[in-house]
């Protein structure tokens, strides 16, 4: 490919933002999630975008703490999601909590476990990925 033409498909290429997400369960299989300030389904999972060079496990640490207060620990890497809907690629960890306690934040006002079978409404996708990784909930220390 000529190099005038190789610079103008880079930029016409689609371009992606990065996210990272939470799962986490408790001894129950229950899983958490936050009612976030700013969405349309307010219930979804913790999660947040990536920062420049910022490692995506290390990422989802910082906004869980930056949107409660509490600290977490990614145990696995679960999945990479390419979103169907968006130009926007989800890196989704199974995480557990470590320490602290939950305040109110300007994009989380409350959290909370609900029953993988009784879920509120919140966007399908993240439900399916719930629904997928269900097994995978680790039994509290």
């Amino acid at each position: 490919m000529p190099m005038g033409l190789h610079v103008l498909a880079s930029k016409l290429r689609p371009r992606f933002g990065a996210g990272v997400a939470a799962l986490i369960f408790d001894a129950q299989g229950r899983v958490l999630l936050f009612k976030h300030t700013y969405r349309k389904f307010q219930w979804g999972l913790p999660a947040g975008g990536l920062e420049f060079r910022e490692k995506p496990a290390e990422a989802i640490v910082r906004e869980f703490f930056e949107e409660t207060g509490m600290r977490i620990k990614v145990e696995k890497l679960l999945t990479v999601v390419n979103a169907q809907e968006a130009r926007y690629v989800t890196i989704i960890y199974l995480c557990k909590i470590i320490s602290g306690d939950f305040k109110p934040s300007f994009e989380v006002s409350e959290i909370k476990y609900f029953a993988v079978d009784d879920l509120p409404k919140m966007l399908l996708a993240e439900k399916a990925f719930i629904r997928q990784f269900t097994n995978y909930h680790l039994p509290n220390d």
